[in-house]
């Protein structure tokens, strides 16, 4: 495996024309109807230099959603509103994917449809507050514990998302399951106490997650589709009792589906490295995303741990990412009071941000 960061590099069948990957992150930018914006066309164009984009986290139906102003992959507008995304990035050369993101129990109602329920694996709220339509952290809602009969209608939307994404143009998907939202909900421990099939010991509690791939990878092609875990992070209440035997089980689940990658957030854990034991249970292609920089990013490439690297908030002030790794011009910060402010039409903090050559 070369090492150069800059070279290109096969992802199942995602052809990358280097290993700089944009890391999932959300802007709270979609429109009415959460429909993507031609703002947010003109924000994922800029960073096309990237070997591949990853989207913000997009709900697959109304009761995935937990955020204010998130996308959505579930209705016609949608699918258009992700149309004229993809022919953006595709015109300037580059690859996108769409990342699924089904909150769970991790949702405010206010931000929601008013029809639309939140669900998760058991009826225990997530205790970490989470920004409303103001801005204003507040409490989450309580779930509803889905029956066991219900949990393949959940899968059905994952899937139909996952269709609407291919019909929109986009390359492929990456199933969020990190983050403490509803496949690292059925993961952990604390937040599955289900005494059915997907609950108990690891073997269980993986399967929600196993049978989404499954039926992703039946529905768009197994090299279209890609993961993110976080083992052991605690956001949005998990406290899963052991992740290195709960993510060791679900790597050796998955590894001969011929999956397009696995994309880790590589945090500390007390007793394991989570990238050595993604390694040591998975013999498909990584993506390590760690607070990256540059130096960094190619030791891990030049140490063969690692297919691609994902960058997060350093393409939020540097569209031109790759290009300034590639010159070393100088990388711009980015301004944090408008990560997630303004509307779908604002441009602040998000398309104003100019190229090295145009400052």
């Amino acid at each position: 495996m070369s090492d150069d960061i800059f070279s290109p590099v096969r992802l199942g069948d995602l052809e990358l024309a280097n290993r700089v990957v944009m890391a999932p992150m959300t802007r709270d930018r979609a429109g009415p109807g959460d429909v993507p914006t031609p703002v947010m066309a003109e924000y994922y164009r800029q960073r096309a230099g990237a070997g591949l984009i990853v989207t913000e986290g997009t709900q697959p139906s109304p009761a995935g959603k937990g955020y204010w102003r998130t996308p959505g992959i579930h209705s016609e507008e949608q699918v258009e509103g992700w149309r004229a995304v993809a022919d953006a990035v595709h015109a300037e050369g580059g690859s996108i994917v769409m990342q699924l993101m089904h909150v769970g129990r991790a949702a405010v109602q206010a931000n929601k449809d008013p029809e639309a329920e939140t669900i998760a694996p058991s009826a225990i709220p997530c205790p970490d507050p989470i920004p409303g339509p103001d801005g204003v952290p507040v409490a989450t809602a309580m779930p509803r514990a889905l029956e066991t009969d219900e949990i393949p209608g959940v899968i059905a939307e994952y899937v139909k998302a996952a269709e609407n994404a291919r019909r929109a143009g986009i390359d492929g998907v990456e199933l969020h399951c990190a983050s403490g939202y509803l496949p690292m909900q059925f993961l952990s421990s604390n937040s599955n106490q289900r005494t059915d099939e997907y609950g108990g010991p690891a073997e269980n509690r993986i399967r929600f997650v196993v049978e989404t791939l499954e039926a992703l990878a039946r529905a768009i092609g197994p090299g279209r589709v890609g993961f993110r875990i976080c083992p052991g992070i605690k956001l949005n209440g998990m406290d899963d009792a052991d992740p290195r035997e709960t993510y060791s089980t679900l790597l050796k689940a998955v590894d001969g589906l011929g999956l397009a990658y696995c994309h880790l957030i590589h945090i500390p854990n007390e007793g394991f490295d989570s990238l050595d034991m993604v390694k040591a249970n998975w013999s498909g292609p990584v993506i390590e995303n760690n607070g990256l920089k540059l130096d960094t990013a190619k030791a891990v490439l030049a140490e063969g741990k690692a297919d691609a690297v994902s960058f997060g908030y350093l393409f939020i002030a540097n569209p031109d990412l790759v290009d300034r790794f590639r010159t070393g011009a100088p990388l711009a910060r980015a301004d944090k009071a408008n990560f997630y402010t303004g509307d779908g039409d604002d441009h602040r903090g998000y398309t104003d941000y100019p190229t090295a050559t145009e400052n």
